[in-house]
């Protein structure tokens, strides 16, 4: 369930062939790129950003939308809110010069999305099932319609007092796919048109988006599959990161604080493997495409 890329200690590449065929084809069999040698260094006038108050408690993160240089759900206001945008910025720009490294054929059509900053421990977070992370689950947006487009994710552990981030991985996805498939249903006629119309989503949901919410809905709320699946532990340290398709692998964020995260959005078109997506997955379950 994890992949470890030991030596790789540089934001950007070259990174070696044999070496990028390797993690291409761990991470699109769906495990977790490890990387226990590559920290995200904070700036010394960065450092007053290890502190959960800077988190306003409106939402579970504080993010960074790097098209409008918008940072939200932060408490700090004018230079600081400012400064640690900044931060952000360079951590997501980090991330992509390693994703673009290490995938070339990915170069092309990747598309970075917003950035997050993790600062307030998840364990003992009060929270509804269906928003709990603790859980395991695979990632969908309700409101933003992916049509098939994957989500990868790079994180990193800054934690300034030994705090470990700590995960759980499950199942693969075509095994939770098939177990979870014939209880997803179909969407009522017209759904996705008055969703869009009502500004309730991004555009129009396909079947693809339907049946990953319902998938991840359907995994959070299911209490035996919670208590009973198979699950792997996994520690990420602090002055380490890793990388996973987080909407193919089943995942729990069980602990932790202080972790940044940069997602990336990608048209299967793009893989060395389009067969694995959850795209073609649930496709070939519901013998139909899906967008």
């Amino acid at each position: 369930m994890i992949e470890t890329l030991a030596g790789i200690a540089a934001w950007e590449g070259p990174y070696p062939a044999d070496l990028q065929e390797r993690a291409v084809q761990a991470l699109e069999s769906g495990k977790v790129l490890f990387f226990p040698d590559l920290p995200f260094r904070l700036r010394a006038e960065e450092e007053i950003f290890l502190d959960p108050a800077i988190a306003d408690g409106s939402r579970k993160n504080i993010s960074f939308d790097p098209a409008s240089s918008r940072v939200a759900a932060t408490s700090l206001q004018g230079e600081k809110a400012r400064a640690l945008g900044a931060m952000l910025d360079r951590f997501g720009r980090a991330a992509e010069a390693l994703v673009r490294g290490l995938f070339p054929a990915y170069a092309r059509d990747l598309v970075r999305a917003r950035t997050s900053y993790r600062p307030v421990e998840i364990s003992g977070r009060p929270t509804s099932p269906r928003h709990d992370d603790r859980r395991l689950h695979v990632d969908a947006f309700p409101t933003r319609p992916l049509h098939g487009w994957r989500i990868l994710r790079v994180f990193s552990n800054i934690a300034p007092d030994g705090a470990v981030r700590q995960w759980e991985v499950g199942e693969p996805f075509p095994d939770l796919a098939r177990r979870f498939f014939p209880r997803l249903g179909r969407p009522w006629p017209g759904t996705a048109a008055l969703l869009a119309a009502l500004g309730l989503t991004k555009g129009r949901r396909s079947l693809y988006d339907f049946y990953m919410l319902r998938l991840h809905d359907g995994m959070k709320l299911d209490e035996a599959y919670q208590q009973n699946v198979p699950r792997h532990p996994l520690a990420f340290p602090p002055g380490t990161s890793w990388m996973v398709f987080t909407d193919q692998a089943s995942h729990a964020v069980k602990g932790g604080r202080f972790a940044l995260e940069q997602t990336f959005h990608l048209p299967v078109t793009s893989l060395h493997h389009p067969e694995r997506a959850p795209l073609r997955v649930l496709e070939a379950l519901a013998g139909r495409p899906l967008v």
